[in-house]
């Protein structure tokens, strides 16, 4: 098997097929685990070795189970059921047996809930390789992300023998929704690290570009809200009924009034109210979906404090019972300057490279940051940058599509920060 293009478009044309939402990505994890088994360099770990079930976020057992019938209709190999215990995404260690650091790398696996387009001109369409899983696309690029990390693998087993310390390649599940990451990391499965990248395909920047330091991450939690009351009937005994719609649309009002913090950027949003059973009954069931942002960690726990504190002030003054959830979440990090120079020097080596955008305001939030702070907090380094690549339409859009010239060009940084980092010879 060589790395080419010709392979990495194959690969990334396969995952594009068949898309899994997050937390159901069982025959995604298992054909990424078939290949990487074919290398036979890898150890493959998965489940609760690499998943702490304490910090799992927002996991539907319905999407799940739903998810493994599909994926076993798809003809997903299920020998990797037993080692999954139930939990998608794995991690690929490749031990030199040589003294020398540990780099971890992440790549995103999970798809968005977009149905792909049926215009003939889409590319996907034309060449054969749209979604089969209708509802469920991959418009924002984790496809080219699994294709690289497969990529990179490929490559490593091409070079073990040039190879000193340990490159740990993880895959990781339900990233959309920030849901991931967190169980990944208490694992501690990379806490060894003393580097750690990833990246984002297309996003902010076109082919040709890489964006070797975007700043502004900002920390995030999302939260369920969820008010139980008590039925009555509307027109006879309203007042024997605890109305959980009414709590929660004051809680709304209430929320979006929380004070922002004078130290730094505030967000908050409550984008689902969902309440009621019929329209001569006191609802007696609401759920909240929000979420809230802060420029640090600090910031974001402000927001995280004054939601709890609000749902449960909400609960008492409308006498009904309530519980709250949180189903996802991200921080802050800044990227380490040493791999920032190391990415824009490998990233100006590559043919299809013209310009490095050291210097973007991302003002969003992506849970890579946790496994990053993970391995700043034990030591070490981390980075996360941003792969140009021309694209048909915005990420989450049911007409995207993206250059697939710069998948090559994602291998060649990766493989040139192992060649750096990890590398047994100064010509290497």
């Amino acid at each position: 098997m060589n790395l080419d293009l010709s392979q990495l478009t194959h690969w990334r044309r396969e995952f594009h097929r068949f898309p899994e939402t997050g937390w159901s990505e069982f025959w995604t994890t298992a054909r990424i685990a078939d290949y990487l088994e074919s290398l036979g360099c890898f150890e493959i770990l998965m489940g609760e070795q690499i998943i702490n079930p304490d910090f799992v976020r927002g996991r539907k057992q319905a999407v799940v189970d739903r998810g493994l019938v599909k994926a076993k209709a798809y003809g997903m190999n299920e020998k990797w059921l037993d080692k999954m215990s139930g939990y998608t995404g794995c991690v690929a260690v490749f031990d030199s047996g040589k003294p020398g650091k540990t780099v971890a790398l992440r790549f995103d696996i999970d798809c968005v809930n977009v149905k792909e387009t049926n215009d003939p001109n889409h590319i996907p369409n034309r060449e054969g390789f749209a979604s089969v899983n209708d509802g469920f696309m991959h418009a924002c690029g984790h496809d080219a992300h699994i294709t690289i990390g497969l990529g990179t693998a490929l490559w490593i087993s091409q070079n073990r023998e040039k190879l000193t310390g340990k490159v740990k390649i993880v895959f990781q599940p339900a990233e959309e929704g920030v849901r991931g990451a967190a169980a990944i990391a208490a694992s501690g499965v990379i806490d060894d690290a003393d580097y750690f990248a990833s990246s984002h395909i297309s996003f902010c920047a076109n082919s040709g570009t890489v964006v070797s330091n975007p700043r502004n991450f900002l920390s995030t939690s999302k939260i369920d809200i969820r008010y139980h009351g008590k039925p009555a009937h509307a027109g006879a005994a309203p007042h024997l009924g605890h109305n959980a719609l009414l709590a929660a649309a004051h809680a709304v009002t209430q929320l979006h009034g929380i004070a922002r913090h004078g130290e730094g950027m505030t967000r908050i949003n409550v984008g689902v109210l969902k309440a009621g059973e019929g329209r001569n009954v006191i609802p007696t069931e609401a759920e909240l979906q929000l979420e809230v942002r802060g420029e640090n960690k600090k910031i974001n726990e402000y927001m995280v404090e004054q939601v709890m504190q609000i749902a449960k002030g909400i609960a008492i003054g409308f006498n009904v019972d309530y519980e709250t959830e949180i189903v996802g979440e991200a921080v802050d990090m800044n990227n380490d300057a040493e791999l920032v120079q190391l990415v824009e020097e490998i990233a100006l080596q590559q043919p299809q490279i013209h310009s490095i955008n050291a210097d973007y305001a991302f003002n969003a939030s992506e849970d890579a940051t946790v496994l990053g702070r993970r391995v700043q907090d034990h030591g070490g380094k981390a980075i996360y940058f941003i792969l140009g690549a021309d694209r048909t339409a915005g990420h989450h859009e049911a007409e995207f599509d993206f250059d697939e010239n710069q998948l090559i060009t994602g291998v060649n940084i990766y493989s040139g920060l192992l060649q750096r980092l990890l590398g047994d010879s100064p010509i290497f």
